[in-house]
């Protein structure tokens, strides 16, 4: 088997896509990691990856500027992560080359979680109704279809808790009759998620007032839109809608779908539910993701510490 760098990297993120079943936009970042190693280092043959090319790497990585001074940890830890998948992809093919259990990650503290409170949550999902409240109900009016939508879309986020990308595929064949449907995730990996009554009632009124064919559960609207051949909403367009709300909500901190999504996992575990459905629900492969939000939960320490603790002293 040759060992070019290039021609096996792009075995390697073949192999991710068809066997591994690994979604589009892993692969992309998968490339990107990997590519910017090899063009880095300059090497031309697998033999040439070694510990020291690696180290260089990481150093270049460590000085590079990010969102707040240098690279995060984090962010370099995804390009070892890309690396070292790939070197153990190598090994499977009998290629020569490093040791993949020689690359360690950098170690990162617990990953802060941006939330927004419950009123700030309320008083984003009714937004789009409050901005509108002057369109008409007519069918086909472009401002109210876009209000039903947005409404529509907000309450379903945080019914399911799903990831924008999850939610952009959606098709509107959905069975509005259960209270659940299944949904495809990462890693090709199907799960259930579960519909409030406030979801299911946002989606009926925006599909009753649709009077197109397109198969997307959710499309952009106007005139231009209509004529397009590909109407359904982008994770973008969704960001900039959410963004958009979260202003006229009148809340200053930044908000995102994936924040929506924070909200729908904090709100299960301050009520009761137990971590591991919270898990299943979220799609996390591994429970560590999960518990990120239980610091934020664990709320009732504080009465807790207060209520038993320092009693023996005088």
């Amino acid at each position: 088997m040759q060992n070019k760098a290039q021609e096996l990297k792009m075995q390697f993120l073949e192999y991710l896509e068809i066997e591994r079943g690994r979604s589009v936009k892993t692969i992309e970042n998968y490339d990107h990691y990997l590519t910017r190693f090899i063009d880095f280092s300059k090497v031309t043959s697998c033999g040439q990856i070694t510990e020291p090319a690696v180290r260089e790497f990481r150093m270049y990585l460590n000085r590079q500027a990010g969102t707040s001074g240098t690279m995060k940890h984090r962010t370099q830890n995804y390009y070892m992560i890309a690396l070292r998948a790939f070197l153990k992809f190598l090994r499977k093919r009998n290629v020569h080359s490093l040791n993949p259990e020689i690359i360690e990650l950098a170690k990162v503290g617990a990953r802060d979680i941006d939330l927004i409170s419950a009123d700030e949550l309320n008083r984003l999902i009714k937004a789009p109704t409050e901005t509108n409240k002057s369109a008409t109900n007519e069918k086909g009016n472009g401002d109210f279809l876009t209000t039903l939508r947005d409404r529509a879309i907000l309450e379903l986020l945080f019914s399911t808790g799903l990831r924008v990308s999850e939610l952009c595929s959606l098709d509107r064949d959905i069975d509005l009759s259960r209270d659940e449907f299944s949904i495809r995730g990462k890693g090709e990996k199907v799960r259930v998620v579960f519909l409030s009554h406030a979801a299911k009632q946002c989606i009926k009124s925006y599909l009753d007032k649709r009077g197109d064919m397109d198969e997307a559960l959710f499309v952009r609207n106007g005139a231009k839109e209509v004529r397009d051949k590909n109407r359904r909403l982008t994770p973008r367009s969704i960001e900039r809608m959410v963004k958009h709300y979260a202003i006229v909500a009148g809340i200053t901190r930044k908000v995102t779908p994936h924040i929506i999504r924070h909200s729908f996992a904090t709100d299960l575990l301050e009520n009761g539910a137990d971590i591991r459905s919270v898990q299943a629900m979220l799609g996390h492969a591994n429970i560590s993701t999960t518990q990120v939000y239980t610091h934020i939960t664990d709320k009732h320490l504080r009465e807790v510490h207060k209520q038993f603790h320092g009693k023996q002293r005088g």
